[in-house]
């Protein structure tokens, strides 16, 4: 899906593209953009998922013990499973915007000054 939604933006954005690239950044620095974009999405995505798994530990946690009827059984997410879990949204959100950003930098900057 970020593959899909990094190539939209690709494509939305064309006319930016043409203006950086007649400005005078390189292929590299355009893919740079959307490269980045790419990786704040998963970063931003990765924090919003621990973010909400810890707050759907609190009424896991009242439902295990009400089920388990006195014995000691909490869910928890260790700090470093967190941050691993951060790690691989980062790192696959990335992958899936490689093939996108690549468009963008191959994107002509005439042709992309005249598209509307």
């Amino acid at each position: 899906m970020i593959g899909v939604i990094t190539y939209i933006s690709v494509l939305e954005r064309k006319k930016e593209i043409g203006i950086l690239r007649a400005m005078g950044a390189s292929k590299h620095n355009v893919s740079q953009v959307f490269n980045a974009e790419t990786i704040i999405i998963g970063s931003l995505a990765g924090i919003i998922g621990i973010g909400i798994t810890l707050l759907l530990i609190i009424p896991i946690n009242q439902i295990i013990a009400s089920i388990a009827n006195g014995v000691n059984v909490r869910a928890s997410l260790p700090v470093s499973a967190g941050i691993i879990l951060i790690i691989l949204s980062i790192v696959l959100t990335s992958i899936g915007g490689i093939i996108p950003s690549r468009k963008a930098a191959k994107e002509d900057p005439v042709l992309a000054l005249r598209s509307e």
